[in-house]
């Protein structure tokens, strides 16, 4: 059997510890905002803000009335830097008049994404694609006369008290009113 060799003493450990080179301790990744920033800013001179940027924002690119007319449907960017185009769609006849005014929303366009972001204007006639317009405001609805609301009144005077009593009363007011022409 062979025999181990003895431990070292505390000090004989310091001293072999403290002429050995040790790893530095790991250090945490960096935030991830630093390591995306550069390839975000790449990208973003690259590509931009798109069609969606555009869209969102078209009515105050170019107009309220050409804005009426039409809507942007795709950014194109040309290949190896290539000139970019702009695809929009336009109700109808009013192809004729935008088509006029091809150099004003080309000028507004860049304005808003960037100097020679868009160099061509292509123009596509089809039905606009609208949001669904905002639900009218409810009107207030006219009161009932005496009479009817004396009529509702003595019809639930049976019914319970409590929050069903008052729902079939503002049920019944409201079919009063309808039938009254309110």
């Amino acid at each position: 059997m062979r025999r181990r060799p003895p431990l070292p003493s505390l000090e004989e450990a310091r001293a072999i510890l403290a002429a050995k080179r040790t790893r530095p301790p790991h250090r945490p990744p960096p935030p991830a905002a630093r390591a995306l920033k550069t390839y975000l800013k790449d990208m973003d001179g690259r590509f931009g803000q798109g069609a969606d940027a555009l869209a969102a924002r078209w009515r105050e690119v170019v107009g309220p009335q050409i804005a009426q007319r039409t809507e942007p449907v795709k950014l194109t960017r040309g290949r190896n830097g290539g000139p970019s185009s702009l695809e929009i769609r336009v109700a109808g006849p009013a192809a004729a008049i935008i088509q006029h005014q091809a150099h004003e929303i080309l000028a507004r366009v860049n304005l808003f994404l960037g100097p020679e972001a868009v160099q061509k204007l292509r123009i596509v006639q089809g039905p606009l694609r609208r949001p669904a317009p905002p639900p009218a405001p409810r009107r207030a609805a006219a009161p009932l006369d005496a009479a009817v609301e004396a009529e509702l009144a003595d019809g639930l005077s049976g019914a319970p008290e409590g929050r069903l009593k008052d729902a079939l009363l503002k049920l019944g007011r409201g079919v009063m009113t309808r039938r009254a022409g309110g």
